[in-house]
């Protein structure tokens, strides 16, 4: 799984957040600060009017502290919203910085990293996280303050009226900070150990449907079923076991409560028999402690909001901390795009390599194509080449630096293409953003298509990829080139990259390769052997290894395993006698 930050390092981050807007909060702070202290006129004004009941006064005499009831519910409505709006601007900017910065890593982080994590993990970070921190910014923090800030100033009140009566208050404290403390050492890791078997359970949903051809053609649905059962019931029990640590919470509260209720009202009474309180003060008094029966509830309660967003929020800083990835450097030029691999092995799991000792220079300007049989490690070599994998032993340059370091230097397209939801213009820009509709155009006509990018119901302005216009593969893959010549990087490694098309469009995506390819340096993994007959160099592996290389026609010659590739590739094709050439 990815790391989890500490709680020390957790509030450390958030501190660092905070602030760049210290500003902001004070003056959330300083107005809900300000609105609490008006609502706690409401209890004094109320024992005034219990006195002038039980004193038999004149009817006017209720006018003035009617009068001012009505005026401190308006200015403590008003103060109170705005308060709560400036608390709310602080909590969303402060997530929306932890969400840039969350997704900026997440970005960065090296392929095998992700694999080895599982998506499903990153996925729950992404989505479940994000959102269990992102309720507690709009609900929690705010009501979290504003319920702290009128227990003690409520607290401080009750000391105003009588100091006796806030000993009596206090008798449902320590039922109260026992309780949160159970409550917290409790649910801490008990959310923390639901948010990782969440984790495990959506890798396990993923990985199921993600492989249900294989699961189906391997006949493993029962076992695979079983698991993910398994991981199902196990997320389930610990989410039960937190809703019965919630309900013990609530039984306990309510005895503090009952407590700390019959304490005052004891206390009230005693005052007003000795003559040293008013019936109107004891009544004041024990409408404080109902007061704060809201706050301390919403405040004990919130806690586990609290908890779970702490939780969550220290999934997403765990990622945030990840190492960062080398400060890239500038982009080589078309003269200094070469790549060169040096004794290079890598292995996926340790004591399984899938590469071994490679050795390849590619001269800046140069096609390279790598053929081999599924599982030679072509694809593997390619991705190494575009810095998605560090190599296990040896090295790999592009353009004199490593390929992470390369500043842009490297363009990779593979078969898996991915069409990004929104306008087509915008999917374009991706590569460049600044790009003019003249220059998106232009390169749309030099992939062969532009003419059904304009055909679209609103041109270059057409909603794709989820919910919007789906795309066909040749034509996604026909995006992807178009996106690599507005990138315009001088090494570009194409993956399979015209896989896809099938044999109808397989000439129309070659020769679109053939142009985004054109001055630049590049290593093509061919799927079909034609795009290694067109390649300057064709380098042959097997088992990880180069066994061959050299010109097409050079290896045909030599009669090895390409000339056996070629001629087992090109017999298939005169066995179809529906395809075209």
């Amino acid at each position: 799984m990815l790391p989890t930050a500490s709680p020390a390092r957790t509030r450390a981050v958030v501190r660092a957040l905070v602030r760049p807007h210290r500003g902001l909060a004070a003056a959330g702070f300083g107005t809900m600060v300000l609105a609490t202290c008006v609502g706690l006129l409401t209890q004094p004004l109320l024992g005034h009017i219990v006195d002038v009941v039980t004193e038999k006064r004149s009817a006017d005499a209720l006018t003035g502290p009617v009068v001012a009831l009505a005026a401190v519910a308006a200015v403590q409505g008003l103060m109170t919203a705005a308060g709560l709006s400036l608390l709310s601007r602080l909590g969303e900017t402060v997530l929306a910085r932890l969400r840039e910065a969350f997704v900026e890593r997440a970005l960065a982080l090296p392929l095998e990293r992700v694999e080895r994590a599982g998506s499903g993990d990153l996925s729950a970070r992404v989505t479940r996280d994000v959102s269990r921190v992102a309720e507690a910014v709009r609900g929690a923090l705010p009501e979290l303050t504003r319920s702290g800030l009128s227990i003690v100033l409520t607290l401080g009140a009750l000391a105003l009226l009588d100091w006796r009566f806030l000993p009596a208050a206090l008798v449902a404290v320590p039922v109260q900070a026992h309780t949160a403390r159970w409550y917290v050492r409790n649910a801490v890791p008990l959310y923390a150990r639901e948010r990782v078997a969440t984790g495990e359970q959506q890798q396990m949903l993923l990985d199921t449907i993600g492989g249900a051809r294989t699961v189906r053609a391997y006949r493993l649905q029962d076992g695979r079923t079983r698991r993910v059962a398994e991981s199902s019931r196990a997320a389930v029990e610990l989410t039960m076991r937190g809703v019965g640590l919630v309900l013990r919470f609530y039984a306990r509260l309510h005895i503090a409560e009952y407590a700390g209720l019959a304490s005052v009202l004891v206390t009230g009474f005693l005052l007003v028999r000795s003559g040293a309180a008013s019936v109107g003060t004891a009544t004041a008094a024990a409408l404080y402690f109902l007061g704060l029966f809201g706050p301390v509830n919403t405040a004990l309660v919130l806690l586990d909001d609290a908890q779970s967003a702490t939780a969550g929020l220290a999934r997403l800083i765990g990622v945030v901390d990840e190492p960062a990835p080398p400060a890239a450097g500038p982009a080589a030029t078309a003269q200094e795009a070469s790549v060169t691999l040096s004794g290079v092995s890598h292995a996926y799991l340790p004591g399984h390599p899938v590469l071994h000792g490679v050795d390849l220079h590619v001269r800046p300007g140069e096609r390279v194509a790598l053929v081999g049989t599924t599982g030679a490690g072509k694809t593997t070599l390619a991705k190494l080449v575009a810095g998605l994998h560090r190599p296990v032993d040896g090295t790999v340059e592009v353009g004199g630096a490593a390929p992470e370091e390369s500043g842009g230097t490297v363009g990779l397209v593979t078969q898996e293409v991915h069409v990004f939801a929104g306008p087509l213009a915008d999917d374009l820009r991706l590569a460049r953003p600044g790009a003019s509709d003249a220059e998106l155009r232009e390169a749309l006509a030099a992939v062969g298509a532009l003419g059904w990018a304009e055909a679209l119901p609103e041109g270059l302005e057409t909603v794709v990829g989820n919910g919007g216009r789906s795309l066909t593969p040749d034509r996604a893959q026909q995006l992807a080139l178009a996106r690599l010549l507005l990138a315009d990087p001088p090494v570009v490694v194409l993956d399979e990259a015209t896989a896809e098309a099938g044999s109808s469009g397989a000439r129309l995506l070659d020769e679109a390769a053939e142009r985004a390819l054109r001055g630049r340096t590049a290593l093509v993994v061919a799927h079909r052997l034609s795009q290694a007959a067109a390649a300057d160099r064709v380098v042959v592996l097997s088992d990880g290894r180069i066994v061959e290389e050299g010109t097409h026609e050079q290896l045909l010659a030599a009669r090895g395993a390409y000339a056996a590739l070629w001629d087992a590739w090109s017999g298939s094709r005169t066995a179809d006698p529906g395809h075209r050439t």
